[in-house]
């Protein structure tokens, strides 16, 4: 993905690096791999979240929080991921503008290593990238990149990166539009099978989201950038990951949508580039 000489996007809460004097209560201790990766890229309604929240320390931070000086990589980390988060809020901001959506309100993305505060309680990086809809911002923990890559098979790369993080926002722009909330409502409404394929409309939704990030960025895209995109994922669909940590497939229990899906609506996403073409729950839940 090629940098280029961008404002800062004032959005970025940069938290790795950060200690508290004090005391964290752990609650849950460590997550089991299955569930951790079933919760990639976390849901952001009140069904999806749920599970995400059940990883979360309901402990709360006490005493003074230090932060200790970020290294040159990191603040070189830092910088690229500003860079993503500048091209998001450029993108949507216009799209709103175009399709007569109203204001565009930019989420906050939140840097953090181990564990983290938010607004849906106190989480580890074993959740992996999620949005928080009750403070609206996304939280990252980059080590889950290499995870990705030396356990899963994804390529890696810049360009697998800002997937995820358009991933991400498109969650956000669930929320703004109604769209996450609808679903909790109809989720609560019917029994555990449908609100799976809810859930699956609703990721493969912000998967096609990212895709039309990408479709109108395509000035800053090298050669590999989509394939590493479609690397990662194809990683995180619900058949690739039960069939890496249980050996089978159940494909009533599937959240986010098989590898294929992932890939597909990624791809109509950046073929299109118009938000209008993006309604999986009408063709996927007839």
């Amino acid at each position: 993905m090629k940098r280029q000489d961008n404002r800062k996007s004032g959005n970025l809460e940069d938290r790795r690096g950060m200690s508290s004097k004090g005391k964290l209560a752990a609650g849950g201790g460590v997550i089991a791999v299955v569930v951790i990766l079933l919760q990639l890229f976390g849901g952001e309604t009140g069904q999806q979240l749920a599970p995400v929240l059940n990883q979360i320390n309901q402990g709360q931070q006490s005493g003074q929080v230090e932060q200790r000086e970020l290294t040159p990589q990191e603040l070189e980390t830092q910088d690229f991921m500003d860079d993503i988060l500048v091209y998001t809020e450029d993108t949507w901001n216009q799209i709103f503008r175009e399709n007569n959506l109203g204001t565009y309100k930019e989420p906050t993305m939140v840097l953090f290593t181990d564990a983290v505060s938010t607004g849906c309680g106190n989480a580890s990086s074993a959740s992996g990238p999620f949005y928080c809809p009750a403070d609206q911002k996304l939280y990252m923990d980059l080590a889950f990149f290499e995870e990705l890559k030396s356990r899963f098979g994804a390529k890696g790369g810049d360009f697998a990166i800002a997937y995820v993080t358009a991933h991400e926002i498109g969650h956000h722009i669930q929320t703004l539009l109604g769209t996450s909330q609808k679903v909790r409502q109809l989720q609560q409404q019917t029994n555990q099978t449908r609100a799976n394929e809810l859930s699956v409309a609703q990721e493969l939704q912000a998967d096609f989201y990212a895709g039309v990030w990408a479709s109108r960025n395509k000035s800053i895209l090298e050669e590999g950038d989509i394939d590493e995109a479609l690397s990662a994922a194809n990683a995180v669909g619900d058949d690739a990951i039960q069939r890496k940590t249980q050996g089978s497939v159940n494909p009533d229990s599937f959240t986010h949508g098989t590898s294929e899906q992932r890939k597909y609506w990624f791809m109509r996403g950046y073929k299109t580039g118009d938000i209008r073409q993006g309604d999986t729950f009408s063709e996927l839940l007839n």
